[in-house]
């Protein structure tokens, strides 16, 4: 893989917190940056390369998150009445008719490239320092963080642009998956030997560590004969070919460095949700994550939790949810059997022992915690997946909740805010008036099951939250490696796999702590689902439906498609502007 620059006449003015690297003593600054061109230091071209995870890309819906779930049979964001209209490009996703002038699909190809870009920036920047303290160090991170950005750009766009940096006058190219995908692979694989051990030489999971580079190759390995065959109309991917260095099989390398990962210092949490708290930045599953901060100097941006919350469903007075994406009954349904199962949900508990069971009979809870920044009264939600008719706090017109005579937050039955005539009432089954058009009237906005798997942090301000966002942790290593077992013939071990997946998770004090149940056998069906329980809305399906055969299928406000909607097209404001791309096949 060469090091090169987007070409660009822009020139960024990029804002960046030293943080991230506050393990490091990168100082703040603000930089003018034109592309391809020596940031000021390589502290802050660092720093800023890792901003651009948290920039939206990876922490906001409308992005990778957007294009990697929106589509799947898990999650979709429909208009709902006057909401979430915003010209059709949040339902294309879902109905995939995003064609070449999607805004979300730009968005994220926008995003992708400027992490490129900013990641280039900072190898020039080292380059031009070889005796930089750090040198070999921050140059493998970023070597790193260069193929990360590659990788999901093939990934959904099956090309990436590149112009040799150290070439002068070298010709602007577009690296195509098929084959930039072996020389990703090479590239990581390259870079361990000078990258450190998670919390070794002042790391942290949210810094590119050998443990990032064994995920991301496991990932690459799992997704390798897809993008080397992307328009396979069977979606018969050999996934058992050679590896890249001919030692073994794609899934042999799958389990190599899962392996690795599995048998090092990482521990499944018991509680879940755990994964997806506030205070999640120090998780014992957390292998690489997007760093998270609530600050005057950089907005986070992880929306996840809000975008599924009813905008009646109030964290705290000043704070509440948007209304908009829901899970599909396709997903919803594959819990049959297994509501009991620890990942589905989780009632919360307040310090004097009530439950707020959401099903009318909790009639208060104590006012026990406050916002950080306002002091405010602050309720906690339940976790997982909410279905049927809601309760909560409401307002009393005075900018704080109704409280009881002896100071407890009411519990009241809620009503959709935007038609107070409708119940807050979930339905797992979603019934658009046309099957393949995924707009809601007015009186059907409160339909959707919603997933609040990543916890509503209230503080700052609607949308913003101090939850890292977990690119990979072990849960999904252990899903990767059953995955990878399972395409080998080895089911046994894939079975062990899921199963310590499921009973290492406990259920809450209300149901004794108990451990999820075991499974006895296992198909590619039970497979699949397994890995949806335990992978579900964290940018994965896309890819996993690709892998297993079902993304072209038809599913709720979808018909069955082709192949080329696999990969999402190259937005037509860059064909426009550059003549040496080409578009994707089918576009």
């Amino acid at each position: 893989m060469k090091f090169s620059h987007i070409s660009t006449k822009t020139i960024i003015a990029i804002c960046f917190s030293a943080t991230l690297f506050s393990c490091t003593d990168l100082e703040e600054e603000v930089i003018d940056e034109v592309i391809g061109g020596k940031s000021s230091s390589p502290e802050s071209a660092m720093a800023a390369a890792y901003g651009q995870l948290a920039e939206g890309t990876f922490t906001d819906h409308g992005n990778v998150f957007g294009l990697q779930e929106y589509p799947t049979d898990e999650c979709m964001l429909p208009t709902r009445g006057s909401d979430w209209g915003d010209g059709g490009k949040w339902r294309a996703l879902t109905e995939f008719t995003w064609g070449t002038n999607n805004a979300a699909v730009a968005s994220t190809w926008n995003a992708l490239n400027s992490g490129i870009t900013k990641t280039l920036t900072a190898i020039e920047s080292l380059e031009a320092n070889p005796d930089y303290e750090n040198y070999e160090l921050f140059l493998a991170e970023a070597r790193g963080l260069l193929a990360l950005y590659v990788y999901n750009t093939i990934d959904l766009f099956q090309q990436a642009p590149y112009r040799d940096p150290f070439t002068e006058n070298a010709e602007l190219e577009f690296l195509q998956a098929d084959t930039e995908i072996d020389n990703l692979i090479i590239e990581v694989e390259s870079l361990i030997p000078n990258l450190a051990n998670l919390g070794e030489q002042r790391t942290f999971n949210a810094r590119f560590t050998k443990q990032a580079a064994y995920a991301l190759l496991a990932d690459m390995y799992l997704n390798r004969a897809v993008l080397k065959d992307r328009y396979n109309a069977s979606s018969s991917f050999n996934f058992t070919e050679a590896a890249v260095d001919n030692d073994g099989s794609d899934m042999d390398k799958v389990i190599y460095y899962t392996s690795l990962l599995i048998e090092g210092n990482f521990s499944l949490e018991s509680n879940y949700f755990d994964n997806f708290a506030i205070d999640n930045r120090n998780g014992s599953e957390i292998i690489f994550a997007v760093a998270q901060e609530n600050d005057n100097i950089r907005r986070s941006d992880n929306d996840f939790a809000y975008m599924s919350t009813g905008r009646a469903q109030k964290p705290t007075p000043d704070n509440r949810g948007t209304n908009a994406s829901c899970v599909e009954p396709e997903f919803y349904y594959t819990w049959e059997g297994n509501h009991d199962d620890p990942r589905f949900h989780r009632y919360y508990q307040y310090a004097d022992g009530t439950w707020f069971m959401n099903d009318g009979t909790t009639g208060s809870v104590p006012a026990e915690d406050v916002r950080p920044d306002t002091g405010g009264a602050w309720f906690h939600f339940n976790r997982g997946l909410q279905v049927g008719q809601q309760y909560g706090p409401t307002l009393d017109g005075e900018g704080g909740f109704d409280m009881t005579s002896d100071g407890r937050i009411a519990i009241s039955k809620l009503r959709m805010e935007k038609n107070t005539t409708v119940p807050m009432d979930y339905t797992p089954d979603l019934n658009f008036e046309n099957s393949l058009s995924a707009v809601f009237s007015q009186d059907q906005i409160n339909r959707g099951v919603r997933n609040f798997k990543w916890e509503f942090d209230p503080e700052y301000g609607n949308g913003t939250s101090a939850v890292d966002v977990p690119l990979y942790r072990l849960g999904g290593i252990y899903c990767m490696r059953a995955e990878a077992y399972f395409r080998n013939g080895e089911t046994a071990a894939a079975l062990q796999d899921v199963n310590l997946l499921r009973t290492s998770r406990t259920r809450e004090a209300l149901f004794n702590n108990e451990p999820g149940k075991a499974i006895s056998s296992l198909d590619e069906e039970t497979l699949y689902n397994e890995i949806g329980f335990e992978m579900y809305w964290e940018m994965y399906r896309r890819k996993q439906m690709i892998r297993f055969g079902t993304y072209d299928e038809a599913y709720t406000a979808k018909a069955a498609t082709e192949p080329y909607l696999r990969v999402f097209a190259i937005p037509q404001e860059t064909i426009d502007v550059t003549a040496e791309i080409t578009q994707n096949i089918g576009y």
